[in-house]
């Protein structure tokens, strides 16, 4: 087991959510699983932190449709932690003699109950916890460094939000000038300020297991923000990390979309560092083909993508096909899908192996337009239009004439539930 600080560590993805507020991307496929710029996979950006990290001890805990997600881990290979002791584990819902019928976690807090027997017996010192489903970039050993130094019982990773009325989607931290945490607020209605969490915590392993028990004996577990955050604030020593570069939940359509956005535009971080590099368990695939009558205008196009048509600031994925007279804009087209001539597709993401005929139009033209969504390997006929804000679900067929039963508006619930 690796020690940072003398602390020996563990480290716990929680990747089993639902994912609704992705839907339809998510109706087929584990949120983490789900793919980003084309290339990557959600989780990677986890994973990638942990191993350049130096950390080698990996939990993932799954619960919702773990098989697309598992095909994509490979066992941890890509990642180099496919090994004889240690490396990644994955670690599925399961049954025992207390709960025979097993039980799915209710909420991220729960899901730690439910591995606590196991967390005591692999030892460590402290139990590193993170989300598959942020993207950013972040050296955990500082984190545990930090906690280390401050004796702390929990260490809260903290961004700066640019907009505090979405705040009300996080946990809210207000910490003193040396980091320790004086109040947090799970998304509250009326926000304490511009940080929040970045659902990163180092807890210290001894203390999270206490009070998981005594907890536990009070009533339902669910988030960590319900009641095991605020059980560790009011010991005195919980402290703050502020996270300095970029960082974005991309738990909702917008969020996804404008993530993309940040890559296209140079706000986010430089995906080429060969000192921190971000690693997936993607196929090699032929060049990307750009025939002479494509028009491309600041757009990421994967290998194996074919593109005829006009892109502009959107993302072609691997063996995405754009063809001539199509357009795209400020959309994420994933892979395999098709675009054909004559479709016009903006401010929308199509899920991977959709096909768009001749004369589909997809999405609102407004920068501010909500996201529209063809889920993966549906098929819209000739003349089907999708507005801003609707969406089609995975696999089906739309015609014109089926359009008003099978386009239908996407449920959005920005502040998210026990997921």
């Amino acid at each position: 087991m690796v020690a940072i600080a003398g602390q020996k560590v563990l480290a716990i993805v929680l990747a089993g959510g639902r994912g609704s507020r992705l839907s339809p991307l998510t109706d087929k496929q584990a949120k983490p699983a789900v793919p980003f710029l084309g290339t990557y996979r959600l989780i990677d950006f986890t994973l990638s932190n942990l191993v350049n990290s130096g950390l080698t001890d990996v939990w993932v805990v799954e619960q919702y449709l773990p098989h697309s997600l598992n095909d994509h881990l490979s066992g941890g290979r890509p990642w180099d932690l496919d090994r004889t002791r240690g490396g990644l584990v994955v670690m599925p819902p399961f049954s025992g003699p207390d709960k025979e019928d097993g039980e799915f976690a209710h909420g991220n807090a729960h899901a730690l109950a439910q591995h606590a027997p196991l967390i005591r017996e692999f030892g460590p010192d402290v139990v590193l916890v993170l989300s598959a489903d942020h993207v950013y970039r972040l050296d955990y050993s500082e984190v545990i460094l930090w906690h280390a130094e401050k004796g702390a019982s929990v260490t809260m990773v903290t961004t700066e939000l640019a907009d505090e009325k979405e705040a009300t989607r996080f946990g809210n931290v207000l910490a003193g000038p040396g980091g320790q945490v004086k109040q947090f607020a799970y998304k509250p209605d009326k926000p304490l300020g511009k940080t929040v969490t970045a659902e990163v915590f180092v807890y210290d392993t001894g203390i999270l297991l206490k009070l998981l028990a005594e907890l536990e004996k009070k009533g339902p577990l669910g988030d960590y923000g319900e009641a095991l955050l605020p059980a560790f604030v009011e010991r005195g020593d919980a402290y703050a990390f502020p996270l300095r570069g970029y960082w974005r939940d991309v738990g909702t359509l917008p969020a996804y979309l404008q993530a993309h956005r940040d890559f296209l535009d140079g706000a986010a971080f430089d995906l080429g560092d060969e000192h921190w590099p971000f690693i997936t368990a993607s196929l090699t695939r032929p060049p990307a083909l750009i025939e002479k009558t494509a028009s491309l205008e600041r757009s990421f196009v994967c290998g194996g993508a074919v593109v005829a048509g006009k892109v502009v600031r959107s993302v072609v994925g691997p063996n995405a096909v754009i063809e001539q007279g199509a357009v795209v804009r400020d959309s994420v087209v994933q892979p395999g899908a098709v675009v054909k001539a004559g479709a016009q597709v903006s401010r929308a993401v199509i899920d991977q192996g959709a096909t768009l005929e001749k004369d589909v139009q997809v999405g609102g033209r407004s920068v501010n337009s909500t996201p529209a969504v063809v889920g993966a390997h549906a098929h819209l006929h000739p003349g089907v239009s999708v507005k801003a804000g609707h969406g089609v679900a995975p696999g089906i067929s739309v015609t014109p004439a089926q359009q008003d039963s099978r386009v239908k508006p996407i449920e959005t619930n920005d502040r998210g539930g026990k997921e």
